[in-house]
């Protein structure tokens, strides 16, 4: 029998799961992610390995969810200098690149761009023509000035891309082959400021993953495990190493995605809302037909502005090591937290550190650790401190309901023994089964994915023309992130008319599903 490896590494813990070839669990374990990751990694794999018995030769699939391009954006480290050339002349050089970026990021990156001749108009109309020999000598003073890697972005490039692709050729052969180019027409949507801001966050990134997912496939070569390694990514699905290498940025946010995508398969709903709480945080997020419901919004990465595709999430300090402290006003629960030290800090395992499963514990919601530990905390506190965690949950579900009536809540994640089994606008709470690995087998579990997003102008080519002309886009991008083309189907198709553009424009949303090759 062959069978599937899946690890998710948060904050706190590293997840990995074995499935067999039904997705029965056949071994879980969690492990303190560590400094560097990939330790942790490969503890889990150890571990996993030895609680199933499974030969590693059998494993055909590993799928990893990581934090690293996360934590390299938020934590200012081991970026890329990157160089930016903008088409926009001469009707996009009001706003420059970087504007309204955090101050302390942009000497990372080097701040360096040039703008040029260029864009088109809402229908791919050319706004002026692009020059050459200008775009020659841009990228020749960004070569002199050190750039790492470039970010191309153009005036409406989703509609259309011949532009940026011209100044990829023309940097392969200005900066060679070993500077890598991120095109915005590939990552973010309408609106260049913010598609700009995501395609130079993914430059920034695109070495530190190389190297990280380069440690990955040493970790599985190690336990003498052949099978190909597939990211996960923030719409629920995965993608090849290769193309994770180019895309990075599209594993932002992928830890609480993985855990809506579990929350999904092990409890069989499809529509609900879930809540994943973990060490540090508790995430909520929508299911939509069995994927997270996408953000219609910008989204600020590291305090930047952008536009690419990111799950609809609200994620609050709270988790099983937040530290709960009584003062002047009241009972407050985090939001910091002891994170994976909650073994040796907290209460109830002989630690000196009140933290949010103490209070739980001593009131009788969960049975973890020592109890008699915790028998000398006031009840009174513990009882406030376990009510306010219910609120808080409480009034996050409120904010991402679309409804007044109740909905259905999938609890996941350690963490979810904090919270009780009746929630207040939840008509059911449900705690499937391994629901403390859920992130893992989300990740195990999951497809691969394509996804289109563009303006059309429908009065040319005519409404049905556009949509089988913008789904064809889409399964050809799931097949290039690794989909089976015979398995691939389209799951949502969103259209909406732009009033505010001359002309028929449309605004299309595709995306499409499908499964690995075996």
């Amino acid at each position: 029998m062959n069978y599937k490896l899946g690890i998710d590494v948060g904050g706190t813990n590293t997840d990995a799961v074995i499935l067999d070839t039904a997705d029965r669990v056949v071994a879980k374990c969690k492990r303190p992610t560590t400094a560097d990751v990939s330790s942790g990694i490969r503890e889990a794999v150890d571990a996993v390995l030895k609680a199933g018995g499974v030969d590693p030769g059998r494993i055909v699939h590993a799928m990893l969810g990581t934090t690293h391009a996360t934590n390299a954006i938020v934590e200012r480290k081991s970026l890329c200098r990157v160089g930016v050339i903008r088409l926009c002349m001469p009707a996009g050089l009001s706003v420059a690149p970087f504007f309204d970026w955090p101050e302390d990021i942009i000497p990372h990156l080097g701040g360096c761009y040039r703008m040029v001749k260029g864009g088109y108009e809402f229908n791919g109309k050319v706004i002026s023509q692009p020059d050459e020999e200008e775009i020659r000598k841009a990228l020749s003073t960004l070569s002199d000035e050190k750039i790492e890697a470039l970010a191309v972005s153009c005036v409406f490039a989703p509609v259309n891309k011949e532009q940026e692709y011209m100044v990829k050729t023309l940097a392969e052969e200005v900066l060679g082959p070993g500077v890598p180019v991120s095109l915005s027409h590939e990552i973010g949507t309408i609106g260049i400021l913010e598609r700009e801001n995501a395609t130079i966050l993914n430059a920034a990134i695109i070495k530190i993953a190389d190297a990280a997912y380069g440690s990955f496939q040493n970790v599985l070569m190690k336990h003498d495990i052949q099978a190909d390694l597939f990211i996960t990514q923030n719409d629920g699905t995965i993608m090849s190493v290769e193309y994770a290498k180019k895309y990075p940025v599209f594993t932002i946010a992928s830890g609480p995605t993985n855990s809506l995508r579990g929350a999904a398969f092990l409890s069989g709903i499809s529509d609900a809302v879930v809540v994943d709480v973990g060490g540090t945080t508790t995430d909520v997020g929508i299911l939509k037909s069995g994927f997270p419901r996408e953000s219609t919004q910008a989204v600020q990465v590291g305090g930047v502005r952008t536009n690419f595709r990111m799950p609809d999430l609200i994620a609050i300090g709270l988790g099983g090591g937040s530290v709960v402290r009584e003062g002047a006003g009241g009972v407050t629960i985090g939001p910091d937290s002891v994170g994976f030290r909650i073994t040796e800090e907290a209460k109830v395992f002989g630690g000196n550190t009140l933290t949010a499963t103490d209070v739980v514990v001593r009131s009788g919601l969960a049975s973890i650790g020592d109890p008699r530990l915790v028998e000398r905390v006031d009840g009174t506190l513990a009882e406030t401190a376990t009510q306010r965690i219910q609120r808080m949950v409480e009034e996050v579900i409120d904010k991402m309901k679309t409804q007044a009536s109740d909905v259905s809540v999938v609890v996941v994640g350690g963490g979810s023994i904090l919270l009780p089994d009746r929630l207040k606008g939840a008509g059911s709470v449900i705690r499937p089964d391994h629901y403390d690995v859920a992130n893992a087998i989300g990740a195990a579990i999951s497809q691969v994915s394509g996804s289109i997003d563009g303006v059309y102008d429908v009065a040319a080519k005519g409404r049905e023309a556009v949509i089988e002309e913008v789904k064809e886009a889409a399964l050809e991008e799931a097949v290039k992130a690794g989909a089976s083309r015979d398995s691939v189907e389209i799951i949502d198709v969103e259209e909406i008319p732009l009033a505010y553009l001359p002309s028929n424009a449309v605004r299309f949303r595709v995306k499409a599903v499908g499964t690995l090759h075996e």
